[in-house]
């Protein structure tokens, strides 16, 4: 297990380092920063200037390596619209986003795990014809609309629960079901094949026939070998949570890193996406490594493969 650790996590290092450089150059590749930044009706000499203030007149490479060894130490610069470094204002909104997104990803687990057990355990029955048509439904409805219906049912309708704002834990109930939502589908499907595919194994009927209880079965023996999948797209969905509710802050008012990343975008603040785009794609490295290293805690096969 610890060969293995080690291997992924090399190999995660080095992912890290495509990625910080993918984020560095995808900023540069879209135009001529110095110039967007002067702005439009800017002269030749005051685009010079700018290019001049903010390294740009350098090779590519050299503006790399400092800001990677900047970033390495925390500084991701300072931000041309908040009198803020990047760094901060990052950290400021990165706790109301992963609070978004660990509830989210908890509530579509509690959601599709169950169900993709119940589909699978009446497969072909009026109950798991049920739990796909719930699935179609979550995909088809955009995320956005679900979110204004519970705004609408349990905010304005019955009054039960906060629809903006971050003061509490009960500000963020709304939100989350939205988010988890549109990732419970794909979750219990992915549950519900790999039940399917485990209760046909013989071990399963092995299982049975020494005459062990249904429950230790089920959650011992199948749920164990069908869930490693679900933790490795798991991890995923928790990634696309962080970088990708925007839309949902948004409509519930948090203030988190995906309507700062919006923000920054519509303001030109290229220090600042730059540390968001740096900040989330190590989000995702670090939950693969974490996922790989689950799976391999799960299924001996995959280490010793």
């Amino acid at each position: 297990m610890l060969g293995f650790a080690l291997r992924r996590a090399a190999l995660a290092v080095a992912v890290g380092l495509a990625v910080s450089a993918i984020a560095f150059l995808l900023l540069r590749v879209s135009g001529d920063l110095a110039a967007t930044l002067a702005g439009e009706e800017a002269s030749a000499a005051e685009i010079e200037r700018i290019r001049g203030l903010y390294g740009l007149d350098r090779p590519v490479i050299v503006q790399y390596g400092e800001w990677l060894l900047r970033s390495l130490r925390g500084d991701l610069g300072r931000s041309l619209f908040y009198p803020e470094s990047v760094a901060k204002l990052i950290l400021d909104r990165l706790p109301n986003t992963a609070t978004l997104a660990t509830l989210g990803l908890a509530v579509a687990l509690l959601l599709s795990i169950p169900l993709g057990v119940v589909a699978a355990l009446f497969r072909n029955t009026w109950i798991d014809r049920l739990a796909l048509a719930l699935a179609v439904l979550g995909q088809a409805m955009p995320s956005f609309w679900f979110a204004l219906l519970l705004i609408f049912f349990f905010g304005i309708t019955l009054g039960w629960l906060p629809v903006s704002g971050t003061e509490g834990l009960a500000n963020f109930v709304l939100p989350a079901l939205a988010l988890g939502w549109f990732s419970t589908p794909v979750l219990m499907r992915l549950t519900r094949a790999g039940m399917v595919e485990v209760l046909a194994a013989d071990y399963i009927r092995t299982a049975h026939a020494k005459g062990l209880p249904v429950r230790t079965v089920l959650v011992k023996h199948a749920l164990r070998n069908a869930v490693a999948p679900v933790v490795a797209l798991a991890s995923v969905q928790f990634g696309n949570m962080l970088s990708g509710s925007v839309v949902i802050e948004t409509v519930f008012a948090l203030q988190g890193i995906g309507y700062l990343a919006w923000e920054s975008i519509s303001r030109r603040d290229f220090p600042v996406v730059q540390g968001i785009l740096l900040v989330v794609a190590l989000f995702y490295v670090v939950l693969t490594l974490v996922a790989d290293l689950l799976n391999a805690w799960l299924d001996p096969r995959i280490r010793s493969g």
